[in-house]
C-alpha cells in the first residue's frame, strides 16, 4: 500500500538521509539512506514488496530482512502519525 505523508508533515533532504518534522508537536524523525528509499518507493506509489525490491536491490541485505524492515518502518510511521 502506497504511502501519503500527513498533511502537517514537511520533508528535509540531508547528507546522510531524510527529516520528516510533524509540525504538529514539533517531533521529528531522521531516516538513513534506507528509510529514506523505503518512504520514496511508498511515496511514490509503490507497495512495500516494491520498497523490498528497491531495498534488496541497492543494498547488501537479505530479503526477508528487508521485509521485515520495511513492515517495522511502516508500522512505526502509521503508528506516529506522519503517514496514512
Amino acid at each position: 500500500m502506497a504511502l501519503r505523508l500527513g498533511a502537517d508533515v514537511c520533508t528535509a533532504t540531508t547528507e546522510y538521509g531524510t527529516i520528516l518534522l510533524d509540525q504538529r508537536s514539533g517531533a521529528y524523525w531522521e531516516l538513513n539512506p534506507t528509510g529514506t528509499l523505503v518512504v520514496r518507493t511508498l511515496l511514490e506509489g509503490g507497495d512495500e514488496e516494491d520498497a523490498v525490491d528497491a531495498l534488496v536491490a541497492e543494498f547488501d541485505i537479505d530479503r526477508g530482512q528487508a521485509a521485515r524492515d520495511v513492515a517495522a518502518l511502516t508500522e512505526q510511521l502509521r503508528t506516529s502519525g506522519l503517514v496514512s
